[in-house]
């Protein structure tokens, strides 16, 4: 006994006398080597600790060695250290992206995303300075699941459209876009570089916006400083060049002159060309038009704080050239942003910021007829670019569209330039402990200057594009907006179990824009160099001749209210109603209520999860909403004086006024109800992530815009046909998300993500003449190929189904046909109806722009200090319709026309070539084609120097190198599968859509 009590005895004070009380110090920064002031140090498994000053420095007495000291702050990952003695420590934290991603904007406010009961997805800085878009759109393509981005054009500046979970009206689908508040209409005015993330609401989440919210809402955060935070410098640059993806196979000038010999004879004339074996290859127009376009992009940020404020400021100035075109299409765009937030009194706190953009695009005629690709695909191949006087040969005999494209480039002058200042302000207020109060104000001023000049120019005999008078055009237009929102929030919590957040608000919103332009003519020497209004011989004032100037006003008045409540943190609600009045409706229909809720339940919480091994996240949500949708023109309900008329008076013509768009009074809401079930889920140690949802919108009493007939007035210059209430369009699809990190050793981590979205669009009636809207176009003097019916989807397309070519004239005989010129290797058209002929009644679905389904994948690797991303998109079941071929005698073609029919057998799918009258050119099947694609949208390699020496101003410098959409894979012939309007009713036809360019980039953020 007394041997076993003195082992013990030693044991203790062996294990005492190993175990010294030592005093630690240290200092903690974050991973740019700036000090994180206010950070946690805490003994593991006790009470004491403490949180490093202003500096990052720390100082715990009293500890004995062998403890492990815990180092947190929010938004970095916590570390651990175990302490061996009192050498002091140097600690750096990590920015833990995923915590830093939990917090969501949601709206007046903000929810983890643990607690959020919607479907709302979040982009990070980090996707954004991966992919360098010069657009923000193209950071969200393939990055959200149910967001779809299309390209109006590839051009440098060139417009895009978003929809959120279908196209839902025949409309404006455009989601709202707030930037730090601000309403944006246009994405190209805003530095992907300064935005720290990107929050998109899909789902009844967006009903607290109201009416602007129907199709969705992008909720955009710029970066800032922090309080206690030093100075930080960043500096970002790139550059790099773009070049075109593809190029068409084009005829080449052999080809060419023998199909349209065979033509020619095939319609009973003489060949057109007698040495066919002297023209060689001729001039390839595309090779002339494309080219090698530079890019360049510089930005540099300043950010910090003190105890009681934090700033930023940002400068940046992107600059980029076509691939058509080169600097004749210019975008040059210069912005500079400002931010302060200052805590002045104790429960006081003021936030502001300022934006300053200028942009400044130089536009050539793109994605139309006559546009400078759709020339160059026409051209005559046979021609030279100039002649051997150096003059640009002239296009004769390809009809009154097509041109020389180099000589058209040559007399392109076309430029808008956009300036536009942005703020908000906002103060707020904390009192009797759980209340605050806040008020913000937001607008924005812009000022859109254009400018074009006509030279004097003659591209060959009855061109639509030749100027016989010179002239010059000089637009300048103004909008502004504000808004103004004041709300009080309650937040408490009772009994340590219920939590409750009540929101109370108003909210109101003006937007005003003018129109003013003149036109002048006689430029004197003909020469760009002189052209303006001051230079012009005459000056004409179209809105003068009026009397008056263009102009549009909108007002919003808004009351908003918002329960948010969750028990024991895993039974949630939230529930907003809404009550919007609008400028654009009558009297009697000036309001709606729209409310929206939602609940959430977190089963992983559950006792009979809480020891899972498996799953670490389970949360079950579902919401319903109705939100409204005025975007529609100014003052449909009531008849005005704003059209165009002309009067004789004393035998002389004289303008005037007349009556404008036909009123209709009883316009009202189109209401979209939306429902949502969804999942996310959190497995492996919160390695996998999956989040799946459900959904389905139903737009009611659309608005929509119908054929009426031309008796009323409809068509009178400056009038118009009445809006109305008139139809039905259904989305419902599933979302899925699943997304895995890991690491695969202490220096190798990575990351795979993948979402894939699935819509089923339906237009379930339309209220209009006939049952149906139609739009978009198709070659020339041609029926709208587009329409919007019930039972199709929106914007389907509509014409003839083909099966395959008449083989002889046998079979001509033996069957139904639109004319008496159709022969023997004709398209042959389905009579579906069986009547016997060929028409309009014959003509049915065949295809429609809208996706089946769209889905992204991401990866990413980091190796030390080398890091890899790559990120695809695929958009899989929709149709586009070739519509960049001019259907004439001597105009270009693709070489696929060498299938063309030539005799029995020889061909079942392309057509004889014929300069005779012909049935083969009509809207069908033979020119709507599979535009479902796979493309790999970015890929990028870096490497990030992090310098050792702690006297180097340099805290972090990458390199890196990058390619963005350097491949495509798909079937689609033209150009880009992803043309399109963005129109909901006529999108998806390709009238030699501006591809998307591939660009090659170098560049370097640099942090100091």
């Amino acid at each position: 006994m007394r041997q076993n009590l003195f082992k013990i005895l030693t044991l203790l004070f062996i294990t005492y006398s190993g175990a010294q009380n030592v005093t630690v110090s240290g200092n903690v920064q974050d991973d740019t080597g700036f000090p994180i002031p206010g950070a946690n140090v805490l003994v593991k498994n006790t009470s004491k600790g403490t949180v490093t000053d202003f500096d990052g420095n720390f100082t715990i007495d009293d500890i004995q060695t062998g403890s492990i000291l815990i180092f947190s702050y929010i938004g970095y990952i916590t570390q651990e250290v175990v302490i061996a003695n009192s050498d002091n420590l140097a600690i750096q934290l990590l920015p833990d992206v995923a915590q830093l991603n939990e917090v969501v904007v949601i709206g007046y406010g903000t929810q983890t995303k643990k607690e959020i009961t919607g479907a709302v997805s979040v982009v990070g800085a980090e996707t954004i300075d991966a992919l360098k878009p010069t657009r923000v759109e193209q950071a969200l393509q393939g990055q959200v699941a149910g967001v779809n981005i299309t390209s109006q054009s590839g051009s440098p500046g060139g417009g895009t459209t978003i929809s959120i979970r279908g196209v839902s009206t025949n409309g404006d689908s455009r989601p709202l876009i707030l930037v730090d508040g601000n309403v944006v209409e246009d994405l190209s005015v805003v530095n992907p570089s300064d935005i720290e993330s990107i929050n998109v609401l899909k789902d009844a989440t967006a009903g607290i916006y109201g009416v602007r919210a129907a199709n969705g809402v992008v909720l955009i955060t710029t970066k800032t400083g922090r309080r206690d935070m030093p100075l930080t410098v960043e500096y970002n640059a790139y550059g790099g060049f773009q070049q075109t993806t593809r190029e068409l196979p084009a005829l080449n000038a052999t080809e060419y002159a023998l199909l349209v010999n065979e033509a020619f004879a095939a319609g009973g004339s003489n060949p057109v060309f007698t040495d066919i074996a002297a023209l060689g290859v001729g001039t390839n127009w595309q090779d002339e038009v494309f080219q090698s376009a530079p890019i360049f992009n510089n930005s540099i940020t300043f950010k910090g704080g003190t105890e009681k404020s934090s700033y930023s400021f940002s400068s940046s100035f992107l600059t980029q050239d076509g691939i058509v075109g080169g600097s004749k299409s210019n975008f040059t765009r210069f912005t500079k942003r400002a931010s302060y937030n200052l805590d002045f009194l104790e429960n006081f706190k003021l936030t502001s910021g300022l934006t300053y953009t200028s942009t400044n695009k130089k536009n050539l005629i793109e994605s139309a007829l006559g546009s400078v690709l759709f020339n160059a695909l026409n051209m005559d191949p046979t021609k030279a670019v100039r002649d051997e006087m150096g003059v640009f040969t002239i296009a004769e005999g390809l009809g009154n569209e097509v041109i020389n494209p180099i000589a058209q480039t040559a007399n392109a002058y076309d430029r808008t330039k956009v300036s536009r200042l942005s703020g908000n302000a906002g103060l707020g207020y904390n009192f009797l402990e759980h209340f605050t109060a806040q008020a913000n104000i937001q607008f924005n001023y812009s000022e859109v200057r254009s400018k074009i000049f006509k030279p004097v120019v003659d591209y060959g005999s009855g061109k639509v594009f030749n100027i016989d008078r010179s002239e010059v055009i000089e637009n300048l237009d103004y909008f502004r907006d504000y808004t103004f929102d004041a709300f009080i929030n309650y937040e408490n919590t009772f009994k340590d179990v219920h939590k409750v957040n009540v929101l109370l608000g108003t909210s109101i919103f003006k937007t005003t824009g003018e129109f003013t332009g003149k036109k002048g003519f006689d430029i004197k020497g003909n020469s760009v160099v002189n052209a303006s209004i001051a230079e012009a011989s005459s000056v004409e004032d179209r809105f003068q001749l009026r009397g008056r100037n263009d102009t549009f006003d909108s007002r919003l008045l808004s009351y908003f209210a918002r329960l948010q409540y969750d028990y024991k943190g895993k039974y949630l609600l939230s529930a907003v109603v809404r009550r919007d009045g609008s400028s654009k409706f009558g009297p009697a229909n000036k309001f709606g209520i729209f409310p929206s809720g939602s609940i959430g339940w977190i089963a992983s919480d559950e006792d009979f999860l809480a020891d899972s091994n498996t799953i670490n996240f389970l949360k079950f949500r579902a919401s319903y909403g109705i939100l409204g949708n005025d975007r529609i023109g100014d003052f449909r309900f009531v008849s005005l004086l704003n059209g165009e008329g002309t009067y004789v008076f004393n035998d002389q013509l004289v303008n005037g006024l007349a009556p404008g768009v036909i009123a209709n009074p009883e316009i009202r809401w189109e209401k979209q109800k939306t429902w949502d079930i969804g999942v996310d889920m959190k497995f492996l140690d919160n390695k996998l992530d999956i989040t799946a949802d459900y959904f389905k919108k139903t737009t009611e009493d659309l608005l929509v815009t119908p054929q009426v007939s031309g008796i009323i007035g409809g068509g009178a210059a400056g009038s118009g046909a009445p809006t109305i209430n008139a139809g039905v369009v259904e989305n419902k699809g599933l979302e899925f998300a699943i997304g895995y990190s890991g690491n695969l050793s202490d220096n190798f981590k990575f990351s795979v993500k993948y979402n894939v979205t699935t819509i089923d669009n339906e237009v379930i009636s339309v209220s209009s003449d006939g049952g149906f809207l139609s739009g978009g176009s198709f070659g020339v003097g041609q029926d709208p190929p587009s329409r919007m019916e019930a039972g199709y989807p929106i914007g389907y397309f509509r014409g003839f189904k083909t099966d395959g070519v008449f083989q002889n004239q046998a079979e001509v005989d033996n069957s139904a046909v639109i004319d008496n010129n159709v022969q023997a290797g004709d398209l042959r058209f389905v009579d579906l109806n069986n009547d016997g002929e060929i028409d309009d009644d014959d003509k049915t679905y065949i295809g429609d722009p809208l996706p089946d389904a769209t889905m992204g994948l991401n990866i990413s690797f980091d190796y030390k200090d080398f890091d890899f991303s790559a990120y695809a998109f695929a958009s899989l079941g929709n149709e586009i319709v070739r519509n960049y071929e001019r259907n004439q005698n001597l105009t270009n073609r693709t070489v696929n026309y060498l299938n063309r029919w030539t005799g029995e057998g020889t061909s079942n799918t392309d057509p004889r070539v014929t300069s005779g009258a012909n049935s083969n050119g009509l809207f069908s099947d033979y020119f709507v084609e599979d535009g479902s694609f796979v493309r790999l949208q970015n890929i990028q390699f870096g490497y990030t120097i992090n310098p050792k020496s702690e006297d180097s101003k340099i805290n972090k410098l990458r390199l890196y190198v990058s390619a963005s959409n350097l491949f495509t894979l798909t079937e689609y012939r033209g150009y880009d599968p992803t043309a399109s309007s963005g129109s909901p009713i006529g999108g998806g036809i390709d009238q030699g859509f501006y591809p998307n360019p591939k660009t090659f980039l170098f560049g370097l953020n640099l942090k100091f």
